[in-house]
């Protein structure tokens, strides 16, 4: 077990530096979209539209790594990640068009999604059941931290060396977790040789897992939340930086300062889960969610957001989210031992692919329009709280 490794006490932070890999990926480059935009003489919704084909590809890698995990091991499938990762930074490093941006984009979030599916399954493999939704809250900490760091340092180096150098910081990133994954990280896991990759046996592997109804349940509860947090981050560049008028290295200092929230409410879970149960969490923040996306979407439709009151907005909700994340995942993967790494695989996927989905949609909108932002947080929300009250009568 991981108490018994002698690396045990690095292994919370190795884990979360697995699964921040995919939020620098998306966040690192946002304060680039205006100078990307003008560089490949496109607009700024075009450029949104490699982060949706960021989010399509990990919801499409995850559904291929969940069995490549339980067939091969949890470090084999991340080097093979990590190396696609490297070649796809190289990809879009030299992108000379938007469409060729789009494609490396999609490259290099199934490379990514390597580390994302198995930082999850480890938590399932390396802690007992009451310990998982502390680790998941501790490996948040180091998630959260990459919105804070990720478009600050991103609008830096893009206002010093151009938008190209984010992508020489993510390689190195990717380098240093391979090296810690491969000297760090214990591999725990006994790999089923009869695990068959043919699509059928995988299929069913997946459908097994969907027929477990509090997976269901709380996969859906947390896809649907984070589809407000996708939206946010899609829109937020062209609506802070064309809406609002805050520069390139404004902007990551907003993006930070609204991760406070994330990263506030998502230790002060750890806290209360002394006191309080994951599910019951999970009905408070969701309130908060529920409450803070409709006043939202209640100002925007009178015309009475400015700057201050959307930041304020946006906090409540994140620390809603930050609460609820952690819980909900724990509460998926719960019931799960052999198949862990599809369960995970699958839960990412539902996750990304919705978030491909809102933000995809959000490009559809007039350019500088709040509007998507509170409408879908307020769609998600109430959704949300149908499912769980679904879940609850049956």
């Amino acid at each position: 077990m991981l108490t018994q490794n002698k690396n045990s006490k690095y292994i919370i932070y190795v884990l979360g530096l697995l699964a921040a890999l995919g939020p620098f990926s998306i966040d690192m480059y946002l304060p680039g979209f205006k100078v990307i935009a003008a560089d490949l003489k496109t607009s700024a919704s075009a450029v949104s539209l490699t982060l949706s084909s960021y989010f399509i590809g990990i919801s499409a890698g995850q559904l291929l790594y969940g069995p490549l995990l339980d067939k091969y091991g949890r470090k084999k499938p991340l080097y093979f990640g990590v190396i696609l990762y490297l070649a796809a930074c190289a990809g879009c490093y030299f992108s000379a068009d938007i469409n060729h941006l789009i494609a490396f984009r999609f490259l290099q979030a199934i490379g990514s999604c390597a580390a994302a599916v198995e930082s999850v399954a480890l938590v399932r493999d390396l802690y007992e059941p009451q310990e998982r939704a502390k680790a998941f809250a501790s490996i948040m900490l180091v998630i959260a931290l990459s919105p804070m760091l990720a478009p600050t340092i991103g609008g830096y180096l893009i206002a010093a060396a151009g938008w190209q150098t984010v992508f020489i910081f993510l390689a190195v990133m990717a380098v240093c977790v391979l090296l810690l994954s491969y000297y760090l990280i214990p591999e725990v896991f006994i790999p089923e040789p009869g695990y068959s990759l043919a699509p059928a046996p995988i299929l069913k592997g997946y459908f097994s897992v969907i027929k477990e109804p509090q997976f269901v349940t709380y996969a859906l509860v947390s896809a649907l939340i984070f589809s407000g947090l996708f939206v946010y981050v899609a829109s937020s560049p062209i609506i802070f930086m064309e809406l609002y008028g805050v520069s390139e290295t404004g902007y990551g200092w907003i993006f930070a300062g609204l991760s406070v929230a994330f990263i506030g409410s998502s230790q002060v879970n750890s806290l209360m889960l002394r006191w309080y149960s994951s599910p019951k969490i999970i009905n408070y923040s969701l309130v908060l969610c529920i409450i803070s996306s409709v006043a939202f979407l209640a100002f925007a439709l009178l015309g009475m957001l400015n700057l201050i009151n959307t930041l304020v907005f946006l906090a409540l909700f994140l620390i809603g989210l930050g609460f609820i994340n952690p819980n909900a995942s724990a509460l998926s993967l719960e019931p799960f031992s052999k198949n862990a790494g599809s369960a995970s695989a699958l839960m990412g996927a539902v996750q990304m692919g919705l978030g491909a989905l809102v933000s995809g949609l959000t490009s559809s909108f007039p350019a500088g329009s709040v509007l998507p932002m509170p409408l879908c947080m307020t769609v998600a929300s109430v959704l949300a709280a149908i499912v769980l009250m679904i879940h609850r009568r049956r």
